[in-house]
C-alpha cells in the first residue's frame, strides 16, 4: 500500500503539534479579546487564563470577566485549569497557588480590583500599601 505524500510530509507537522506546551499562553496585549466581555486586553496585571481539558484557552482581561464566564459557561470549563498573572512578575500562576489581594487603590479594567501574586509576603506588603485586603 502507497501512502500519498501529503500524508508523509503531514506526519512531522502533527508530531510536533502533539508536543506542543499545554500550559497558559502569552498575552498579545493590544490584540487578544477578553473572552468574556469582548474589550481588547491592554493591561497584563490584570489578564487571566483559563485552560479547559481540551486544551482550549479562554483569555480574559480581569479576573471577574473569568468569574462570570465560569458562571454562564459552567459545563464547556468544567474541570479547567486557571491561570493568574503575578503581579510583580508577569508570569502565569495556576490560581490556586496565588495569593489574591482585592479593593483599596487596586483599579482593573472591569472593576473586579484583584491583583494577585505567587508569592504571600508580597500579597501582603502590596495590601498595606494599596489599602486592600487579602481575600485568600
Amino acid at each position: 500500500m502507497k501512502f500519498p505524500k501529503s500524508i508523509l510530509l503531514a506526519l512531522p507537522f502533527l508530531a510536533l503539534m502533539s508536543c506542543q506546551e499545554s500550559g497558559p499562553k502569552d498575552f498579545l496585549l493590544e490584540k487578544d479579546q477578553c473572552d468574556n466581555c469582548k474589550m481588547t486586553i491592554t493591561d497584563l496585571p490584570y489578564g487571566t487564563e483559563l485552560i479547559t481539558e481540551k486544551g482550549r484557552v479562554y483569555k480574559f482581561d480581569d479576573i471577574s470577566c473569568m468569574t462570570m464566564y465560569e458562571n454562564s459557561e459552567a459545563d464547556k470549563v468544567k474541570n479547567s485549569k486557571k491561570y493568574v498573572i503575578d503581579a510583580p512578575t508577569g508570569k502565569f500562576v495556576e490560581l490556586s497557588k496565588a495569593t489574591l489581594i482585592k479593593e483599596g487603590n487596586i483599579k482593573s479594567p472591569m472593576g473586579g480590583n484583584t491583583q494577585a501574586f505567587e508569592n504571600k509576603e508580597a500579597a501582603q506588603k502590596a495590601a498595606t500599601a494599596l489599602g486592600a485586603t487579602l481575600t485568600n
